[in-house]
């Protein structure tokens, strides 16, 4: 009896120790939703061997996480888009190999970088300070290649116009900033926006839970099932930012900014990769045309059944055709100096 009852203390005991994780992730879920996604980036960053750093320039401060040191192929700077932060690139960075470089900085203002009132987030401010930390981090003591996604896409290229000879090679990644031929659904709510004198909400700066929905749907031909707490954390952890969000959506929408990169084009001599997903409802599919016929060279890879979030969407392909391009550039250029 004695000993049967030492095998049920025993199953109590290790009931009761396995339940207080359970219920405390359950008490996240539920109640603290927006700890339990700051959790989830903790994990994935440490999982996938990313370390968070801060560089100060003079009373600035960047955070930016990095993986592995500068070696045979090139370091790699990734600049995420609007609203966004960091850890957005860990889907891609999961499929890229260990041994690259790669540094994911938080563009000026965002999560863990220096936010003030007097900055200028204009295209060309932000390239201005991202130009800032790569000198900080000395990472233009060779020259690297630079992604850049939707927003942080239009950076990237004035960047490689402003800085040629730091840059090796180039992706953008449905990049904002062109001209591009066709309206999406995101042009038609800019110009209710402008009508209405920006009266009305922005939908890439959602306040509700549905709102968040909304902006997934405009965001990403995939449909994610995402519960309603995930959707109430997410904007939980947007909300005390928004009213810096609605700034910088003015200023990158601005006569200065909406078409900077496109303005540039003519400048960029590294070559370049564009990849978009043809069903992308924010920033038409048909800037890709733009950018080849103004670029010579350009490679031009179009994703199948993908929006404007094809980091979320493709991150294995997306990985694999910026290594892919990586090599092929690399090995071009070694090719040219064994002929000369």
């Amino acid at each position: 009896m004695a000993a049967e009852l030492d095998v049920v203390n025993l199953f109590f005991i290790a009931g009761a120790t396995l339940a207080i994780p359970i219920l405390a992730f359950l008490a996240s879920f539920l109640l603290w939703p927006s700890v339990l996604i700051k959790v989830y980036y903790w994990y994935w960053r440490r999982t996938l061997g990313l370390q968070v750093r801060y560089a100060d320039c003079g009373g600035y401060r960047f955070c930016y996480s990095y993986r592995g040191k500068p070696g045979m192929r090139p370091s790699i700077l990734m600049l995420h888009g609007f609203s966004a932060h960091k850890d957005m690139w860990l889907t891609v960075v999961k499929y890229l190999p260990k041994h690259l470089h790669i540094v994911c900085v938080d563009m000026p203002g965002h999560e863990g970088t220096t936010r003030n009132t007097t900055e200028d987030y204009s295209i060309q401010g932000q390239v201005r300070r991202i130009h800032q930390f790569v000198r900080s981090i000395h990472l233009n003591r060779k020259v690297f290649h630079l992604v850049g996604t939707s927003m942080g896409g239009n950076v990237a290229g004035v960047y490689a116009a402003c800085y040629p000879s730091e840059i090796c090679s180039m992706t953008l990644i449905c990049p904002d900033g062109i001209k591009h031929p066709c309206e999406t659904k995101f042009d038609n709510h800019l110009q209710d926006l402008e009508q209405s004198n920006f009266t009305l909400n922005i939908p890439l700066i959602p306040t509700t839970p549905d709102e968040m929905e909304d902006m997934f749907r405009l965001c990403s031909h995939v449909r994610f099932k995402i519960p309603q707490q995930i959707l109430q954390g997410l904007v939980d952890v947007r909300e005390p930012h928004n009213a810096f969000y609605e700034e910088v959506f003015m200023k990158i929408i601005g006569e200065k900014s909406r078409y900077a990169l496109q303005e540039h084009l003519h400048l960029i001599t590294s070559p370049l990769q564009v990849i978009w997903g043809k069903q992308d409802q924010v920033v038409d599919v048909s800037g890709a045309t733009v950018i080849a016929e103004l670029v010579p060279g350009c490679r031009v890879d179009l994703l199948d059944n993908c929006g404007h979030s094809v980091v979320m969407e493709k991150p294995c392909r997306t990985a694999k055709l910026i290594l892919e391009f990586i090599i092929q550039q690399q090995n071009a250029r070694s090719g040219t100096k064994k002929s000369s």
